[in-house]
């Protein structure tokens, strides 16, 4: 298995600017990044996943993630399942109000002290499934929790950073005329250099298999992914020899 960044929970706050919900989301979000859990959390950036930013997609479909959303029509949440993969926590405003009974939230840029007070409470359940998402051994290869690690971990300080920043590598290749980015390919052609793995068809079916690990790939393509992960691979070696 390859050396992957340390794992981290995504925020994705929703980006409604006509809502006093929607400032709450990412004012909630801002505290957990840069107060609460700085060096747990890294952003992600709506407009840009939504545009197709790819270390964002790749690291919601790596690591888990938390959706901040001002109102049930929950675009964060259901925008990141649909780009990437379900978020392991979702949180939305509008319900919290209403288990609160809270009174108005001002407006979207002036909040009222309710609205200060939602951002704490939001803040505060955030950090908490931060704490609980981190707690939980997660599976990158089914997007899913596997038992409890009971693993105490050690608080760093460092500054709240973005996801499109996480050091995932990415490698774009073509199979069958269609443009495919494989997330931790590049590492993975490293690894498997290190190893002196040749390019072979033993190499192809360890390759497919690694890839696997980190990526979907559909039952009826692996024999096409197999051949073009083979002459990347073939290509990437040669890229590495030394010039004579």
């Amino acid at each position: 298995m390859v050396d992957l960044p340390k794992k981290k929970v995504g925020i994705v706050a929703c980006s409604g600017e006509e809502l006093p919900e929607g400032t709450i989301t990412r004012l909630a979000a801002l505290k957990v990044l840069e107060q609460l859990r700085p060096a747990d959390t890294v952003t992600i950036c709506l407009p840009l996943f939504l545009a197709g930013g790819e270390g964002d997609r790749a690291f919601a479909r790596f690591y888990p993630t938390i959706a901040l959303d001002g109102c049930d029509k929950r675009c964060a949440a259901r925008a990141t399942e649909m780009y990437s993969s379900k978020p392991a926590a979702s949180i939305v405003v509008t319900d919290l109000i209403a288990e609160k009974v809270l009174d108005s939230l001002g407006s979207a840029r002036r909040l009222s002290a309710t609205g200060l007070q939602t951002v704490e409470i939001t803040s505060e359940q955030t950090a908490a499934l931060v704490d609980e998402l981190l707690g939980k051994r997660w599976s990158r290869r089914t997007g899913t929790f596997t038992e409890t690690d009971p693993a105490l971990r050690p608080q760093e300080t460092v500054e709240a950073t973005c996801a499109c920043g996480s050091g995932i590598p990415i490698r774009k290749i073509v199979i069958d005329g269609q443009v495919v980015s494989l997330i931790a390919l590049p590492l993975i052609f490293e690894q498997f250099l290190e190893a002196n793995k040749t390019p072979c068809d033993d190499t192809a079916r360890g390759l497919l298999e690694t890839v696997k690990i980190y990526n979907s790939v559909p039952t009826e393509d692996e024999q096409a992914y197999a051949s073009t992960l083979l002459r990347e691979y073939a290509e990437f070696c040669a890229e590495k020899e030394p010039v004579r």
